[in-house]
């Protein structure tokens, strides 16, 4: 195993990494914006009243995406398992 090999394996992960974590990420962002947007609307400056609507939506993500996510997580895993013969070999 060279170098360029392991530097692909690593560029692999990451990108799985973005890749399957990028719907929780945003959709808590974008609920965040909305919800920090009325509190300076309303000037309620409560910092727990973000936290419930946050979890509420990384729940629901997490329900709605869940299936694809663990389907491109096992297929990733599947892959790099069959590469480890042609690899050490």
């Amino acid at each position: 195993m060279d170098a360029q090999q392991v530097f692909t394996f690593g560029q692999q992960g990451l990108y799985m990494l973005m890749l399957v974590a990028a719907p929780i990420l945003i959709v808590v962002l974008l609920v965040g914006v909305v919800i920090s947007v009325i509190q300076a609307a309303t000037q309620i400056n409560e910092a727990t009243l973000s936290f419930v609507p946050k979890v509420v939506a990384a729940i629901l993500t997490l329900a709605i995406a869940g299936p694809w996510m663990m389907t491109e997580l096992v297929e990733y895993i599947q892959r790099t398992l069959m590469t480890i013969p042609s690899v050490v070999g």
